[in-house]
C-alpha cells in the first residue's frame, strides 16, 4: 500500500474535453524534436510484441523529455476495423525521472493519433517546399487525419487528395475532412491518381505483406515524400532518387521487423552515413533542412515515445487547469 500516492488518469472523454487545438499539438510536438535534436532526451528503440496467433502486435516505447520519463503500450491490428475498433490503441503511462513515482496513465490512442500527424505536418514545415499545394495522401487510419489536418493548416492546400484500400473508408474520411477543412477533398479509387503530381506525398497505408504500389517514377524534383506504413509499399529504387533522407530518430531504423524502408536498412542500402539526419537536428538548427526548390526529400518516421510523452505531458497541464481527470491511489 503506498496510502500517499496518487496519479491522474484521463480518459478518451477527458482528452476529448481539452479541445487541443492544431496549434497546441504542433508546439508541443515541434518543442520536442528541439529538445531531441540538442540531445536533451533519452529514447530508446521500441519494442514489439507478437502474440501467437494473432493478426497484430504490440509497440512498447520508451523515453524520457523534460519532468517526465514515459512508457506507451499500443496494439497495432489492421483488422479492428472489422469491429468497429481502432487499429491502434494504447495507453501512455507518465512517471517522476527522479524518483520513478507514477504521475498519470492517458488514454493514448488519440495522442498517437495526433502526435503522428504532428511529426508529419514537422516534416512538412522543415522539408517541404514552402509553395507546397497539392497534397497526396494514401490510407485512411487514425493518424491519417491528423496528417492531412495538420498539414493543411500550415500550408492551406489548394488539392487534397486521399485514397484507401476501402472505398468505404476513403469516402468517409474524405467527407470527414471536407467537413472540417471546409474545402473540398478528391477522392482517387488507386495509387497514382492520388499521388502523381503532388508536392507532398504521404503514405500511411496499412498492408498486410510488403506491396510495391507507391512506384518511384511518379515523384517529381522538389517533392516531399513521408512513407511510414507499417508494412512497405514503396519499391526498392526510392531511395536511389533522394537529395535528402531524414529520420526521427536512427535508433528506430532497425527496431523490429516493420517499417517503409525495412528492407533498405537491412540491405545496408540505408545506413548512419547516408542518412542526412534526424528532423530534431534540423528543427533546433543543427543541420540543414530543404535547402532549394529542386531537392527531393523523404522524411522516414516510426512514432517517438517523446513524442507521446510530450504531447501527454501537455495534455495533463491543460486538464489539471481545468480541472479534468480523476486522482487515483497507487
Amino acid at each position: 500500500m503506498h496510502p500517499d500516492v496518487e496519479f491522474t488518469y484521463l480518459s478518451g472523454a477527458d482528452i476529448a474535453a481539452l479541445d487541443f487545438t492544431d496549434d497546441e499539438i504542433l508546439q508541443a510536438i515541434d518543442a520536442q524534436i528541439i529538445e531531441q535534436g540538442r540531445g536533451e532526451t533519452v529514447i530508446e528503440p521500441r519494442m514489439h510484441l507478437r502474440p501467437k496467433g494473432a493478426e497484430g502486435h504490440f509497440n512498447v516505447l520508451r523515453g524520457a523529455l523534460g519532468e517526465f520519463a514515459g512508457i506507451k503500450v499500443v496494439g497495432d491490428y489492421v483488422n479492428n476495423y472489422k469491429l468497429g475498433l481502432p487499429s491502434e490503441m494504447a495507453f501512455v503511462l507518465l512517471f517522476d525521472p527522479m524518483t520513478g513515482i507514477p504521475q498519470a496513465i492517458l488514454d493514448g490512442t488519440a495522442i498517437t493519433d495526433m502526435r503522428t500527424g504532428a511529426l508529419t505536418a514537422l516534416g512538412g514545415k522543415y522539408l517541404a517546399r514552402k509553395d507546397s499545394k497539392v497534397l497526396g495522401h494514401i490510407g485512411a487510419r487514425g493518424s491519417a487525419y491528423w496528417n492531412v489536418r495538420l498539414l493543411n493548416h500550415l500550408f492551406d492546400f489548394e488539392e487534397i487528395r486521399v485514397h484507401s484500400r476501402r472505398p468505404e473508408s476513403r469516402e468517409a474520411f474524405a467527407e470527414r475532412l471536407q467537413a472540417d477543412l471546409g474545402k473540398p477533398v478528391v477522392v482517387t479509387d488507386n495509387w497514382k491518381d492520388c499521388l502523381l503530381g503532388a508536392d507532398i506525398m504521404v503514405e500511411a497505408s496499412r498492408l498486410i505483406e510488403p506491396e510495391p504500389h507507391f512506384k518511384t517514377e511518379w515523384i517529381m524534383p522538389g517533392t516531399l515524400v513521408v512513407p511510414y506504413g507499417t508494412i512497405s509499399a514503396v519499391e526498392y529504387s526510392l531511395t536511389d532518387i533522394m537529395d535528402k533522407i531524414v529520420m526521427d530518430d536512427w535508433g528506430q531504423a532497425s527496431a523490429g521487423p516493420f517499417g517503409a524502408l525495412r528492407r533498405h536498412v537491412d540491405d545496408g542500402k540505408l545506413t548512419a552515413e547516408t542518412l542526412h539526419g534526424e528532423i530534431g537536428q534540423i528543427a533546433a538548427g543543427l543541420k540543414p533542412g530543404r535547402e532549394h526548390d529542386e531537392e527531393t526529400i523523404l522524411f522516414w518516421h516510426r512514432g517517438l515515445s517523446l513524442s507521446d510523452i510530450a504531447l501527454a505531458a501537455a495534455m495533463l497541464k491543460k486538464a489539471k487547469a481545468l480541472d479534468l481527470g480523476r486522482q487515483l491511489p497507487l
